[in-house]
């Protein structure tokens, strides 16, 4: 008797060693990868948005479009080309003001703000030299109205100038490996060289935009800033009364969009970052130079891919490996 529990101890004993050096050289004896294998079952893979026929034709120069809930692309029209982005360029600007400041921080607006609108023909928030503003209110004037000087004073107060502040811009693509972009200011107003010629390295690309613009979206404030259409400060001692209205047409022209931004210059034509929920679904689109003449071209051709990726069928994803 003493034998046979001697013998069974030294069995365990020896089924133990035998798993810790599994462990250590990182295998397992094939027993417990049996037991393993039976008690976790596969998941069964959730169905996606499969691309089936032709995407829509659109104008712009170009287009990408992204299933946000798995990072299937839907449409990738020139979505890797270095282009002008115009305002979308704020997105990042508000992006760094969300991560790295203290909203409740009170900023005076510098002359330097509203230089920056009369200088580069900008779109304007109105804000007054020497009001104190809260960082979390210049962030509706930066985009709902697209302030070029709501983007500077932001700059000013996070970086002590916009020229330190692109530093931070660029740094902050880097670490989000956006490898075709590039800033030189945090509005994107077009700067001229020494030559007189619109300054080339404030560029991005379609599919750049696309994933700064998925990270932003993850942040609910930001979420909550670009869905508004209006955002209204009333006068305090320190500042005057401010109503900021949206850019953005498709907020209201399509159900279930929810922003992002719009964009132009002459260089960068009319953009549109925009992004919607349906039918149980996140989409998010932009477009990039999609017309130079026609401001509402944009939202148009942003339906028309809206409409197409909502609509297409739900598919389990491939199997990997398989052909």
């Amino acid at each position: 008797m003493v034998r046979r529990i001697f013998a069974v101890l030294l069995l365990l004993f020896a089924m133990a060693l035998l798993i810790g050096v599994g462990a250590l050289l990182g295998t397992t004896p094939i027993g417990t990868r049996v037991l393993s294998s039976f008690g976790t079952p596969t998941p069964t893979p959730k169905p996606i948005l499969t691309i089936q026929g032709t995407p829509p034709a659109v104008g712009a120069k170009a287009a990408y479009l992204l299933d946000a809930d798995t990072g299937h692309v839907l449409v990738n029209v020139n979505g890797e080309q270095r282009l002008p982005m115009a305002s979308t360029t704020k997105i990042m600007t508000a992006f760094i003001a969300l991560q790295a400041a203290d909203l409740q921080q009170v900023v005076t607006v510098k002359q330097d703000a509203v230089d920056e609108v009369k200088k580069n023909q900008g779109s304007s928030a109105f804000l007054v030299v020497g009001d104190k503003i809260r960082l979390l209110d210049l962030l509706y004037a930066l985009m709902l109205p697209s302030g070029d000087d709501a983007a500077i004073t932001i700059a000013d107060a996070i970086s002590g100038s916009p020229a330190q502040f692109v530093v931070t811009m660029n740094q902050y693509a880097q670490r989000l490996h956006l490898k075709q972009t590039h800033y030189i200011n945090p509005d994107g107003l077009t700067y001229l060289t020494a030559q007189n010629k619109p300054d080339p390295q404030h560029y991005t690309s379609a599919a750049d935009l696309v994933q700064i613009t998925r990270i932003a979206l993850e942040n609910p404030l930001f979420a909550q800033i670009v869905a508004l259409q209006e955002y209204k400060l009333p006068a305090t001692a320190e500042h005057h009364a401010y109503d900021w209205m949206t850019t953005d047409d498709l907020l209201s022209a399509y159900p279930g969009a929810i922003g992002v931004k719009t964009g132009f210059t002459l260089e960068a034509g009319y953009c549109l970052v925009f992004s919607a929920i349906n039918v149980g679904h996140h989409l998010i689109g932009v477009v990039l130079n999609d017309s130079t003449q026609k401001p509402n071209q944009r939202f148009t051709d942003a339906i028309k891919l809206l409409d197409w990726g909502f609509a297409l069928p739900l598919r389990p994803p491939p199997t990997p490996g398989a052909k």
